[in-house]
């Protein structure tokens, strides 16, 4: 896996963690959900160095001039619900981009630690031959990743697989390495160490649904 990790170069896009992680400013969830997308906004500028483009010819009112635009055919998949703004993010700039949607949620059922993680509804096109983004703010334990991939198994082979993420754990990122083709790039703004016995990140930020659009049952 090919790993690019923005926490190691100071930018603009640290002040947006930082807000992310602050508990006095993370109340403010349109706050919140705005810098995760502008996280969004900036990974995929970044992302957009790695495609593929082609030249084109544009017509402007004083004459002709060859531009470098796109090539590569692109399919956004965030997972449910924080992917949302990080989805958002990612499609203010790659606008033509088709777009998938996945639900995957943390299941215990012996109400303890232990965990599975079910993925229960999945639309997409056809990924063939298509750079596959996929929008998971919180990298944790990486299973929800690792099921999405097997998901998509009756939807096509990507031509390349970018995931994107706002914070993720050091065992996490380790896990999908191990079940993600060797040629996956991971967009990646911050990286913590540790996760509790929950398998929640820390430091972290808290439960990124929660703080975008409420707290659930």
């Amino acid at each position: 896996m090919i790993l690019h990790n923005f926490e190691e170069h100071n930018s603009i896009l640290n002040q947006f963690i930082a807000e992310l992680r602050a508990t006095d400013i993370q109340k403010d969830s349109m706050r919140f959900r705005r810098n995760i997308e502008r996280v969004g906004e900036i990974l995929s500028y970044e992302i957009s160095k790695t495609l593929d483009f082609k030249s084109k010819n544009v017509k402007t009112p004083l004459g002709d001039k060859k531009v470098s635009v796109l090539q590569d055919e692109l399919v956004l998949c965030s997972i449910l619900r924080a992917g949302f703004p990080l989805h958002q993010g990612l499609l203010n700039y790659f606008d033509n981009a088709e777009n998938a949607f996945v639900s995957a949620y943390r299941h215990h059922p012996n109400d303890n630690d232990d965990f599975e993680v079910i993925v229960n509804y999945l639309a997409s096109p056809t990924l063939n031959n298509k750079v596959l983004l996929l929008a998971d703010p919180m990298l944790a334990t990486g299973k929800t990743l690792e099921n999405v991939l097997k998901s998509f198994k009756d939807h096509g082979t990507p031509k390349q697989i970018h995931i994107i993420s706002v914070i993720g754990s050091t065992e996490g990122i380790n896990y999908i390495e191990k079940v993600f083709p060797e040629d996956t790039h991971l967009w990646i703004a911050t990286i913590d160490d540790q996760l509790n016995s929950r398998g929640y990140i820390v430091p972290g930020l808290g439960d990124a649904g929660d703080l975008c659009y409420g707290e659930k049952l």
